[in-house]
């Protein structure tokens, strides 16, 4: 009949009276599909080959790689400089190129059933000494070396694959000077114009994409105001007619429903400049907290930043990474990168490749995937967010609530013509000190609601299946 849950999981965290938030599910009507957007930065291959999380990424089922930062802080793949180590040579020689190390990093992705955005281009640099962030010398050899990487990966050139990878992104953040790009704003627009126009008119069916801008603008008011580098870009690639089938951008924010006002403020940009083909990517994503990036800095080492990556890591960045993937599903983003799905310090492993509370979070998502026909779902006021789900055959419901507050909160879930008499259960929870884990069955009649007592920093997933 009706469950109380966390007096049990979470004794002396009563929330008060007034937070109590009602979820109402509609099980006669559809509202499309639930969609995958749980992609992530980086693949299995850690750690000089003594990590392989290939196992856990497969288990997560993600659907999208982005090969940005790999190897990081002491990048030894994917990087144009690491496979083209000399600039002196002939991009038209299969010798100029050194894949090995880069070729068993992609596999590893492909093998996981992932499939890939790969990024041209370099590896932040966060050192005072900028080695390989300079703009190329030459834009347009730079171009043929990046189509050698192509014909290598997906024409079996150079002793090469067929992988059929289809998103090739041209750098990454070409604002965030020096750190990225120690050029001027005309020479990256140069640099697309020319690797661009030369990918497209080679590979014309593959999707060529950037500038994986980093800063897009303001939010004032819950109004989304560009920042000046922004509609240049598009403004460029309009005027000059080059390809842009995917628009990416970057967001780092302790606010999770921001993904939605920039989400709609970029498509919004995007179509007024004529791109309304052009597939937006939030191609790195992560908590901030606090949004605060000072102890990523020098001064911040120390105990600060190992407070910092605990937090991004542990239950507040758990709860937050699922109330963004709830989040996305209603903003105009066709794919979405979690920075990172590795074990470097925002990633979701640890140094060792323990899976961190933010796995279990990715987790919890994959499995509402099950029930993949998205029910509608409303919600009174509150921080909290949910998405409900069934399959096919209308043989199990699922909702997945995540509260990304520093308040506990009660809240019932009810669900309108429930398409059984009755039903049974179970409820996951992950929190501080729960990973995902069961902690209660439930009983419900057809018209009994669901009453949980979520702790805050908590993602709760119920199933439903017919009783008996």
């Amino acid at each position: 009949m009706l469950i109380t849950l966390l007096t049990v999981l979470c004794a002396g965290a009563a929330p008060a009276a007034d937070t109590t938030v009602r979820f109402q599910v509609d099980c006669t009507k559809e509202t499309g599909r639930i969609r995958p957007l749980h992609g992530g930065n980086c693949g299995p291959l850690q750690t000089g080959g003594l990590i392989d999380l290939s196992a856990y990424h497969k288990e997560l089922g993600i659907p999208l790689t982005r090969l940005h930062d790999c190897h990081w802080p002491n990048p030894d793949v994917v990087d144009v400089h690491v496979v083209f180590p000399d600039f002196t040579k002939d991009p038209a020689d299969p010798k100029s190129y050194d894949f090995a190390r880069s070729d068993d990093y992609v596999a590893a992705v492909v093998k996981t059933g992932s499939k890939i955005v790969y990024r041209l281009g370099e590896s932040i640099e966060h050192a005072p000494r900028k080695v390989h962030v300079h703009p190329p010398g030459d834009a347009e050899k730079w171009a043929q070396v990046c189509l050698g990487i192509i014909r290598h990966y997906n024409e079996g050139w150079a002793d090469g694959f067929r992988h059929d990878i289809q998103y090739w992104e041209i750098w990454n953040e070409p604002e965030n000077r020096p750190a990225m790009w120690t050029g001027s704003d005309e020479e990256y627009l140069r640099l697309y114009e020319v690797t661009a126009k030369a990918i497209k008119s080679q590979f014309p069916r593959l999707k060529v994409g950037g500038p994986s801008l980093g800063y897009t603008g303001r939010v004032v008011n819950r109004e989304f105001e560009p920042s000046p580098f922004l509609p240049a870009f598009l403004s460029h690639c309009r005027d000059r007619k080059l390809p842009l089938d995917f628009f990416s951008w970057h967001l780092y924010t302790d606010d999770p429903r921001e993904c939605l006002t920039r989400g709609r403020g970029i498509r919004k940009v995007l179509d007024q400049h004529g791109f309304r083909d052009a597939e937006s990517h939030l191609n790195e994503w992560n908590y901030l907290p606090d949004n605060d990036w000072s102890p990523m800095s020098l001064k911040g080492q120390g105990e600060p930043r190992e407070k910092f990556y605990a937090r991004m890591t542990g239950a507040e960045g758990a709860a937050f990474g699922a109330a963004v993937l709830l989040n996305l599903q209603d903003a105009p983003v066709d794919a979405a990168n979690y920075f990172t799905a590795d074990n470097q310090p925002l990633g979701m492993f640890s140094l060792h490749g323990v899976p961190n509370k933010t796995f279990h979070a990715f987790k919890a998502f994959r499995t509402l995937l099950d029930t993949p026909v998205k029910l509608p779902i409303t919600r009174g006021a509150g921080g909290l967010v949910a998405c409900a789900g069934t399959d096919e055959k209308r043989s199990a419901l699922q909702v997945l609530v995540a509260n990304p507050t520093a308040e506990s909160a009660r809240c019932e879930i009810v669900f309108d013509a429930l398409p059984w008499p009755s039903a049974r259960g179970k409820v996951l929870l992950l929190d501080g000190d729960h990973d995902l884990s069961e902690k209660s069955a439930v009983a419900v009649n057809a018209d009994a609601p669901i009453k949980i007592e979520l702790p805050a920093h908590a993602v709760c997933l119920v199933t439903l299946r017919p009783a008996g």
